[in-house]
């Protein structure tokens, strides 16, 4: 059963992988055997995460990429396959918390509407258009995308942010319903509140702990990296379309966070 999780000899891109959720994810896929192209905007974080990957005995590539930028997205997949041969799996958990604007709906600009979505969704849009022919023609393929629970739920003045995340699930059923008939699986990883350095503009937003939370605590980076292995193994060939939930339980609970704390604090005993 464990060879299933195996990733020796796969090639994997990772789209956000310098830091945060997408760092520990990178990490994980390595020590499980992968090969990874690690894509970012800046340059040193993604250089970082190749050294370590490569410390721990795997290849791994650098791309510096926007991608919201369609052409820097198919240059990324141009190396990725020059250098690994093919892409067997690809991670889409590029995004941008700064371009999440809080604000009533009639201070938004259209510039702010269009950065939140071009991304947190186009990008996932261009990245998986990018390798979707390959992995076709290969007979083999999986998308993984990384979406929030705040694609599942409402968020007060977050316009942008929950209606671009929300796009990520339907893009994920859209892909697994058109992909699947050629070998190529899609699923969507749903962290619920993880912090990180990136989630330091939407703190307003988030919980300060896990008090309301049934788990009693808030998530970590490191939590992705086995889901992230899972959906990238052997092991869930026969999911496709699924949203997996990581969140302590808090949407199980129905927890929406409005700004303001229940007045009696979750009773974990």
């Amino acid at each position: 059963m464990l060879d299933k999780l195996s990733l020796d000899g796969r090639s994997i891109v990772v789209t956000g992988g310098g830091t945060g959720l997408g760092r520990a994810m990178v990490r994980a896929l390595a020590r499980a055997g992968a090969d990874l192209v690690i894509a970012g905007r800046r340059q040193a974080p993604i250089d970082e995460a190749a050294a370590e990957v490569e410390g721990l005995g795997r290849r791994a590539v650098a791309v510096s990429t926007d991608v919201s930028d369609s052409a820097q997205v198919e240059r990324m997949v141009a190396v990725a396959r020059d250098v690994l041969g093919r892409v067997d799996v690809l991670v889409n958990n590029a995004g941008r918390t700064a371009e999440n604007v809080h604000a009533p709906i009639w201070d938004i600009t259209d510039e702010e509407w269009r950065a939140g979505i071009a991304t947190n969704l186009t990008g996932a849009f261009y990245c998986a258009r990018a390798v979707a022919r390959q992995m076709v023609d290969q007979g083999r393929g999986k998308i993984i995308n990384v979406a929030s629970g705040y694609g599942l739920r409402g968020g007060r003045d977050m316009y942008a942010y929950t209606c671009s995340k929300g796009g990520v699930i339907q893009l994920t059923r859209t892909l697994a319903m058109s992909l699947g008939r050629y070998g190529v699986t899609a699923n969507t990883i749903v962290p619920g509140f993880i912090p990180t350095r990136g989630t330091d503009s939407m703190r307003d937003a988030l919980p300060r702990s896990g008090e309301f939370i049934p788990t009693g605590k808030l998530g970590t980076p490191e939590d992705m990296g086995p889901i992230a292995v899972f959906l990238a193994s052997d092991a869930s060939d026969y999911m496709n379309g699924e949203t997996i939930t990581l969140d302590g339980g808090g949407l199980a609970g129905g927890l929406a966070p409005t700004g303001h704390a229940p007045i009696i604090p979750l009773d974990l005993g």
